[in-house]
Order: C-alpha cells, then sequence, then structure tokens
C-alpha cells in the first residue's frame, strides 16, 4: 500500500488550520481546536494529519476490495475540485445539489438517470421532429438532469463510501447515508457537527486549496487501491501488449526491399559497360564482314590494283 505522502507544511501552505469566526463554533469541534488568533479559530493540525491518515486507509481498504467512493461536495468552491478529482479516479460525485433519496430512494433516482440517457441519445434528426417549443423543453431537461445526476449516471448500485466536503451543507446526504449504513469520510470546519460521520478529517472546508488537496490525496489513495485489487485479481498491469504479427515482417520487408534495390542498381550498372563491350565486338564484327563482302564482289578490281602496283614497280 502506498499512500500519498503528505506533510504538516503543505497542510499549513493550504490554509488547513484556520477555522471560523469564535462565536461561530460548534462545541462539539472543541478537542479538534487549538486556539485562537485575532478572533478566529486555529485547528490543531497534529490531529488532522493523523486523523487524514486513517481516513486515507480506509479509503484505501475499500477501494482494494472492489468498493465505490461517492464524492459529494456542492458548495461553490468545491465544485470544480470534486468533479475533477472523481472524474480522475473513476468514481462518481454530486457537486450541483444533493437530491433527497439519492441514497434511500434509488430506485426513484435511477429511473430519472434512464430518462437523461435517453435524452442524450436524442440525435439531430429526431429533434427536428419536435417543434420549436419542445426542443427548448426538452434542452431544459436535460440541463437540469445532467447537473444534479451527470456524475452519477454510471453508478449502478449505491455505493460503498461518501467522500464529503462541509457537513453542515450536505447534512441530508450524512443521514441518508448513516440509515442505510454506509459509512462517510468528512471534512469538519469549526463550524460543523461531527453527526453520522465514521472518519472526521479536522480542517478548512471553505479554502478552494484546503479543498483541491483533500480531493487530490482522495484520488490518489483510491487509484492506488484500483492498482492493487487488479494485482489481486490477477491483473498485470505493467504487462505491454505483443507487438502485431504483421509488424516485424513489414520492417524486414522493407529492409529487403531496399536491399534488393541496391544489388539491382549495382547489376545494373555492372551491365552497362558489359552491354557497351558486347555492342563494341559487335560493331567490329561488322565491319570485317562488310569488308570481306566488299572484297568478293570486286575481285578484278583487286586484280587490277596488283597489276598496276607491279608495273609501277618496274
Amino acid at each position: 500500500m502506498n499512500l500519498p505522502n503528505y506533510n504538516i507544511r503543505q497542510l499549513l501552505e493550504a490554509g488547513v488550520h484556520f477555522g471560523h469566526q469564535t462565536h461561530r463554533w460548534n462545541p462539539l469541534m472543541d478537542e479538534y481546536i487549538y486556539g485562537s488568533r485575532n478572533g478566529i479559530h486555529i485547528i490543531d493540525l497534529t490531529q488532522t494529519l493523523t486523523m487524514l491518515d486513517v481516513a486515507l486507509n480506509e479509503i484505501h481498504k475499500l477501494v482494494s476490495k472492489g468498493g465505490s467512493v461517492l464524492f459529494v461536495g456542492t458548495k461553490r468552491q468545491a465544485q470544480h475540485a470534486i468533479a475533477e478529482a472523481a472524474t480522475k479516479c473513476a468514481q462518481y460525485y454530486i457537486n450541483y445539489r444533493w437530491l433527497g433519496g439519492t441514497l434511500t430512494n434509488w430506485n426513484t433516482v435511477s429511473n430519472s438517470i434512464l430518462r437523461l440517457k435517453d435524452l442524450e441519445g436524442f440525435d439531430e434528426s429526431q429533434l427536428s421532429l419536435f417543434t420549436k417549443k419542445e426542443r427548448l423543453n426538452i434542452e431544459k431537461e436535460h440541463q437540469k438532469l445532467n447537473l444534479s445526476l451527470g456524475g452519477i449516471k454510471e453508478m449502478k448500485n449505491i455505493p460503498d463510501m461518501l467522500f464529503v466536503v462541509d457537513t453542515n451543507k450536505e447534512a441530508i446526504a450524512i443521514k441518508e447515508a448513516k440509515k442505510i449504513g454506509i459509512p462517510v469520510v468528512a471534512i469538519l470546519d469549526s463550524n460543523s457537527s461531527t453527526d453520522g460521520v465514521d472518519f472526521p478529517i479536522p480542517g478548512n472546508d471553505d479554502a478552494s486549496r484546503a479543498i483541491s488537496l483533500y480531493c487530490d490525496l482522495v484520488s490518489k489513495t483510491i487509484l492506488d487501491g484500483m492498482e492493487s485489487h487488479l494485482g489481486s485479481a490477477g491483473i498485470d498491469l505493467g504487462e505491454s501488449e505483443a507487438p502485431s504479427s504483421g509488424d516485424l515482417p513489414e520492417g524486414k520487408s522493407s529492409e529487403n526491399g531496399i536491399s534488393n534495390d541496391k544489388v539491382s542498381s549495382e547489376k545494373v550498372e555492372a551491365d552497362v559497360p558489359n552491354q557497351s563491350s558486347d555492342d563494341q565486338t559487335l560493331a567490329d564484327q561488322d565491319n570485317s564482314n562488310a569488308a570481306a563482302d566488299i572484297n568478293r564482289e570486286n575481285p578484278s578490281k583487286e586484280k587490277n590494283q596488283k597489276k598496276d602496283e607491279s608495273k609501277t614497280e618496274a
């Protein structure tokens, strides 16, 4: 098990230690508060570090057994971080609005998910059959369902664990999870309630940097748990695919083609001088044959030439 590395310095830089104003605190969080400064509570990061490690270990154990985690964070600061982290580790998320009964009335919610998928299946040719007003209503319905259920449209059953940011805003989700018996990992600020939270993580739940740090650590832990789950199932993640049978012969054929081209070019170069010499010998033979034919045709001329030469010598 390889959990992501983190330390108190990273928590300090992300502003995890900052709580709310002292008059807005929840007495249930007293044991996690280190003190106050300038009217703001300071959270004890030593406890945060320990409890964060416990929560990540529980998430890793769950995912390594094939479990799933639902990220829940509908406040504006957490929407992007929740969606990005859940998508990175192939989990589910709700970042717009928690629909009442998402867990306790899953059958009805699953019907709404089916409706969302049906709307996504419409193409231009099908939409052209509707009037303009009907198309606008379909688009509005699709946008509304996609905002609320887009992060869980691939979820077949209820999740095995919840990761919640801001327990005050997501109180309904925690109550539903507690009713069904789903464990909850939650970020607790100085004004949060610990009721229904199985693995609390004391820390700032308002700063975007702190929320991004939590989500990044949880997503990395889930990815490591998925790797261990696949490894226990006998799947070798480092095994590379075998090269296709046509790759090597193609390379050899290309090399052979290049070598054959070289050989053929060398043969052509070697044949050129041989061909020229053959042409020269053929030309010499033709000249000698032509001279012999001329001599055969005019034997009398040769005799007369010999007589004239003998006379001149005498």
